[in-house]
């Protein structure tokens, strides 16, 4: 008998990471406005364009980290996804190839591989999501693999507005079971 993953139910929704964006982002202007009465003593001495520069570090940092958290959420939707249509044993075609994975790995199936290979082919009319979503995951393996070489992306630009967009045409265009986002 297949062991099976016990949920979390901590999973992000993308509704949530958007609001800790806008949060942070609009915190993090206001700390570095430079009005002398709420300016920290941290930045004493600052030029305003060291304090913009450090702002502006801080903000790209932000739109890296939470970045990573829409792609961890897709790939978890995808996950969940993919273990809901094994345990309650669906019998769509995708499920049906699904289980025939799990039968092999379990909950250890390759995401890119496994995952979204199953739907590729056996979805209509969503490849071109699936294709952006393998081009952004180029991105997270740089963001969550230390950002240590120089990744070849193509042209496209990835950002916290490009994949925030990227999941809303994720959890748009794919009927995913046992999941909330």
């Amino acid at each position: 008998m297949v062991k099976k993953v016990s949920f979390s139910k901590q999973h992000q929704e993308i509704s949530q990471i958007e609001v800790y964006y806008t949060d942070i982002t609009e915190a993090t202007r206001e700390y570095f406005e430079p009005r002398t009465e709420t300016l920290s003593e941290r930045f004493l001495g600052y030029t305003i364009s060291e304090l913009n520069a450090e702002r502006d570090e801080r903000l790209e940092e932000l739109d890296r980290t939470t970045s990573l958290s829409i792609l961890s959420a897709i790939e978890a939707a995808f996950r969940i996804d993919y273990l809901q249509r094994c345990y309650q044993k669906k019998k769509d075609p995708l499920s049906r190839v699904f289980f025939k994975i799990h039968k092999l790995k379990g909950s250890n199936a390759s995401f890119e591989d496994d995952i979204l290979s199953a739907w590729k082919e056996n979805s209509f009319g969503a490849n071109k999501v699936l294709s952006d979503i393998k081009g952004a995951f180029k991105y997270r393996h740089w963001l969550a693999h230390g950002r240590y070489w120089e990744p070849k992306l193509g042209r496209i630009k990835y950002d916290y507005q490009s994949l925030y967009q990227l999941a809303q045409n994720v959890f748009d265009s794919f009927p995913f079971h046992g999941i909330d986002f």
